[in-house]
């Protein structure tokens, strides 16, 4: 059963960073990529960034492209997104998401392309 769990969420002010991290448990296959998404309450979930495991290949959204950063370490089962220049807009639940699969498309943008997914973290950004 694979498990992903968010960590690094919080409440930061407008301009600040934070760093969220997602480690993977209970992987018994290879992986083909892993994203971040957020989500609002009553919106549907935004796909912010994606990375190819096998070549680090990244791909962001036009939202957050400049400002984030994905990234993995694989001997730590980890992905994390370094977030910088945060404004409030940006407050919301933050989710990764592990897809197992290449079926012909390099990036991968849409909820339902995504295999696994964590509980989220909360991450908060006041004026």
């Amino acid at each position: 059963q694979v498990q992903l769990v968010e960590s690094g969420g919080g409440l930061v002010q407008a301009r600040g960073s934070l760093r969220l991290s997602c480690a993977a448990s209970g992987r018994t296959f290879s992986v083909y990529a892993m994203a971040w998404f957020r989500q609002v309450s009553g919106k549907e979930r935004e796909f912010l960034a994606t990375i190819v495991d096998w070549n680090e290949g990244t791909y962001y959204a036009d939202s957050v492209k400049g400002r984030f950063t994905i990234s993995r370490d694989n001997a730590k089962n980890a992905v994390y997104l370094q977030m910088n220049s945060l404004k409030p807009e940006d407050t919301a639940v933050y989710f990764c998401a592990e897809r197992r699969y290449y079926t012909g498309t390099y990036y991968y943008t849409e909820e339902n392309q995504y295999d696994y997914w964590g509980q989220g973290t909360q991450v908060t950004v006041s004026s």
